[in-house]
């Protein structure tokens, strides 16, 4: 039995102000050439299918012709609700479609309603775990289930060891493979993924998933192995600069009677690369190896001592997919981490403190020019006032 694990689709999101809708379809038409190519089971997607609670329009439009490819090739589709996901708008429909291939899984009541998977003499059976909010979910799954990610989680995989233990004793064995949208510990996390609670404990135990077939974990953007059988698959595109050196795809897991038999990444390629350049600006307009990035989006830091005026337009004459700039000056020695009151209180006259004031907002000190319309101008103001 083959099944592609996938995660945080977030379709609908934007890229540092670029629409990803396009290059959302495109990670989608890799997707069913690999259920096509592999003679898939099943897709799953555990959580964060779309970026938002209410997506728009066309985003919806895509995630309705992608359910219908990949079922028309011959694969069901598994997938829960994530951080990101309204759990009740994207659930709608859940019972009608489940006759169609596509099962939902976004509430609670559904998590001891696994999807099983027929492969001759092995029986996969899919327990889907919706993102589960700590205060929200507690009092639904028992008076005494602590309010925290572990305590709610713990809780969900409870249930689903007594359904799974339930069903053997009635002599139908199956190999129990869960879908859960959390962050559990060991994970390594991206700037694009949004904190499950404040400060940033809300990570899981890892043994909380010991004696399940496979896990298929969502929520961190990064491809990572957490155990041989405990995977983030990651998210098909990157969503920040922080991901520039992930590898992107889903992961293809084989199952045969005795269990797990191999999980294979799945590479598909964005339709653009992202490069992180780093040096002065005449360096980098200048620096021969830096060709590949001229077709990239970039995120550029600017490493001279004075900000370079028109920095911005001057980098994208070369560089026009740039995107994030930022400047930290080499020596680090242009008083960026002391106050404007402190500058203020060393100025001696009205010309220092406009001066100061310049270089303060933009990190480069006034022009020859700049300094001449601020002495006419304060010239000006000087007369006025002597005038009243």
């Amino acid at each position: 039995m083959r099944i592609l694990h996938t995660s945080d689709w977030h379709l609908g999101r934007s890229f540092h102000g670029v629409g990803m809708l396009e290059a959302q379809r495109g990670f989608l038409s890799q997707l069913l050439d690999t259920v096509r190519s592999s003679r898939v089971d099943a897709v799953l997607i555990s959580g964060d299918v779309y970026d938002r609670a209410l997506p728009g329009v066309d985003v919806v439009r895509l995630l309705d012709e992608a359910l219908a490819g990949i079922t028309a090739a011959g694969a069901r589709v598994i997938l829960t609700s994530g951080n990101h996901d309204s759990a009740a708008r994207l659930g709608f429909g859940g019972r009608i479609f489940e006759q169609g291939g596509v099962h939902l899984r976004t509430g609670i009541e559904s998590i001891t309603s696994p999807v099983l998977l027929q492969d001759g003499a092995a029986t996969v059976a899919v327990y889907g775990i919706p993102y589960l909010e700590p205060r929200l979910a507690a009092p639904e799954l028992g008076a005494d289930t602590a309010p925290t990610h572990a305590g709610v989680l713990g809780e969900a995989v409870r249930r689903i060891r007594e359904d799974t233990a339930r069903r053997e004793a009635e002599g139908a064995p199956v190999l129990p493979l869960v879908m859960v949208h959390t962050f559990a510990s060991g994970g390594i996390t991206s700037d694009s993924e949004r904190d499950l609670s404040v400060g940033g404990v809300g990570a899981v135990p890892l043994d909380l998933f010991t004696g399940f077939t496979y896990t298929a974990l969502g929520h961190l953007h990064g491809r990572q192995e957490l155990a041989p059988n405990v995977w983030y698959s990651g998210s098909p595109l990157p969503y920040s600069f922080s991901e520039a050196r992930q590898s992107k795809g889903g992961l293809l897991i084989e199952i045969g009677p005795g269990g797990l038999t191999g999980v294979t990444p799945v590479p598909w390629e964005a339709p653009k690369r992202l490069e992180l350049l780093r040096g002065t600006l005449d360096g980098l307009l200048a620096d021969p190896s830096l060709t590949a990035a001229e077709d990239a989006w970039c995120q550029v830091t600017l490493t001279d001592d004075d900000r370079p005026a028109k920095a911005m337009e001057r980098i994208r004459s070369r560089f026009p997919g740039t995107l994030v700039l930022v400047f930290e000056p080499a020596s680090g020695n242009r008083g960026v981490n002391e106050s404007y009151s402190r500058r203020l209180a060393r100025a001696t006259d009205d010309l220092d403190i406009c001066c100061g004031f310049l270089d303060h907002v933009r990190s480069r000190e006034a022009a020859p020019e700049e300094k001449d319309l601020f002495v006419e101008v304060l010239a000006k103001v000087n007369a006025a006032e002597v005038a009243k």
